[in-house]
């Protein structure tokens, strides 16, 4: 850290600006709420994230089974935000943090460790893969929690189709269409009704030397239901719905293996070539970078207020956070995070208008449901139960209207509405982004490019 920074964090730059300033770690659901409840604050905000895109979650799986096209359901978070004019959004990792200091720690193209100094600091950082202390897994079953990994899993199922048309081993053609799902739970039910469809409508009279209608869908997990958190009836309806779309489910039984031959499940294997992980997820570090308090899966234990203990200037929000409502845990869904990030940034706007503050956050539960095949959707909100037709429109609905651009509600709802009618699909590309080997003949490029404004600039942006 050099000295430039230490006098901006002690605060020598004070007389340039007074503003506040307001610093999110994270543009998914809960960083980009808050940002937008920020909007018209006298404060400077500074959103910081890995990715330039705001990525909509819950449609992950309709990109890895070439439903929607990535563009469909990612939005730049630049375009979000562009009529907030107090908002700056920086492309980068945030690694760590320094509590006294009030700073954290950013890696960017540039620079490694830059310092960015926060009044209120507002942490959104999500939640990753968890292979419950199996991390040997990770390699031959990808998860589904980025753009990047749904296109790897079209990849992967596009590709088992290709490969089984090639094949001249006939024996081989069932390891190759054998799609292997590790999690009962929303996100794998969604994937494996959406496959079944794929393989036994889209597919199925384009391929020459096999059939891909013969394509066997596993669905497993260790509990006893496949959507355990939604009511009896509904997961027993899901069950068989999944059923007639002729999808295997395999109960009660975790995953002992997983190896490029595929799994092993009570004591069983089976051959797969795709294995898709659609079990669970872990919190982000943030719990570690604070140094206070966390759950059992690692998330942190905040106030009714969202704010730390002992750190009044503090929000942790989303899946980083925990906090129970009712005697429950609040879960780690979007609607959750949504609204925490609304009101984090209500309550640092009348704090800094000197208003009383607004009661303790309680969450207004709207309601969950999943999606399973086309049509046919289960729906659970306070007592209503709801499953087909009526609740699958219910679901298109409010995910079509959460989208964060108009563009992309538009071509959304068209997309569904013409696979609806006629089958077709939207992309259904293998792209394997790998940088192209240069010509022999091209001339060298310069090995050492002159890059030392770019991290002063971030720098002076940033440590202000």
């Amino acid at each position: 850290m050099n000295d430039a920074n230490l006098n901006s964090i002690n605060g020598a730059d004070e007389q340039i600006s007074k503003t506040p300033r307001v610093v999110i770690v994270g543009g998914g659901f809960g960083g980009l709420a808050a940002a937008k409840a920020l909007g018209k604050a006298p404060v400077e905000v500074i959103l910081i994230d890995r990715t330039n895109h705001h990525v909509f979650q819950p449609l992950l799986y309709q990109v890895a089974t070439s439903v929607l096209a990535p563009s469909q359901m990612s939005s730049p978070i630049r375009e979000v935000l562009r009529r907030h004019k107090n908002t700056t959004v920086i492309m980068g990792e945030v690694t760590g943090m320094d509590k006294a200091q009030r700073c954290v720690f950013v890696n960017d193209a540039d620079r490694e460790h830059v310092p960015v100094p926060y009044d209120y600091l507002i942490l959104a950082t999500g939640a990753r893969h968890s292979y419950f202390g199996h991390n040997e897994f990770e390699k031959f079953a990808p998860g589904l929690k980025s753009v990047a990994d749904a296109v790897g899993i079209r990849n992967k199922i596009l590709s088992a189709f290709e490969q089984a048309e090639a094949e001249e081993n006939v024996d081989l053609h069932h390891d190759l269409l054998t799609f292997v799902l590790v999690g009962a739970g929303p996100t794998g039910v969604e994937m494996a009704a959406a496959l079944a469809i794929f393989v036994r409508t889209s597919l199925r009279s384009e391929f020459r030397r096999i059939d891909p209608t013969s394509a066997r869908i596993v669905l497993i997990d260790a509990a006893r239901n496949v959507l355990g958190t939604f009511a009896p009836s509904l997961s027993e309806a899901a069950e068989f719905h999944l059923q007639k779309l002729g999808v295997e489910i395999h109960l009660g039984h975790a995953v002992e293996k997983i190896d490029s031959e595929g799994v092993i499940v009570g004591g069983e294997r089976i051959a797969s070539k795709t294995v898709i992980w659609t079990a669970g997820v872990t919190p982000s570090p943030a719990g570690k970078w604070l140094g206070v308090e966390t759950d059992r899966a690692g998330r942190v234990r905040i106030q009714p207020d969202l704010r730390v203990p002992n750190h009044p200037k503090i929000f942790v929000i989303g899946d980083t956070a925990s906090l129970d409502q009712d005697g429950k845990p609040l879960a780690g869904v979007a609607q959750v995070a949504m609204q925490q990030g609304r009101y984090a940034g209500k309550l640092i706007r009348r704090q800094l208008a000197g208003k009383k503050a607004p009661k303790p956050f309680r969450y207004f539960d709207k309601g969950t449901m999943a999606v399973v095949g086309k049509g046919y959707a289960v729906l659970q909100s306070g007592k209503i139960r709801l499953h087909g037709l009526l609740a699958w429109l219910g679901w298109a609905f409010i995910h079509i209207t959460f989208l964060a651009q108009l563009s992309l509600k538009i071509s959304v709802l068209l997309q569904w509405a013409w696979l609806f009618l006629t089958g077709q699909r939207g992309s259904r590309l293998i792209v394997n982004y790998q940088q192209s080997e240069p010509a022999q003949t091209a001339p060298p490029l310069s090995a050492t490019p002159n890059r030392g404004a770019q991290p002063a600039r971030l720098e002076t942006t940033l440590t202000k």
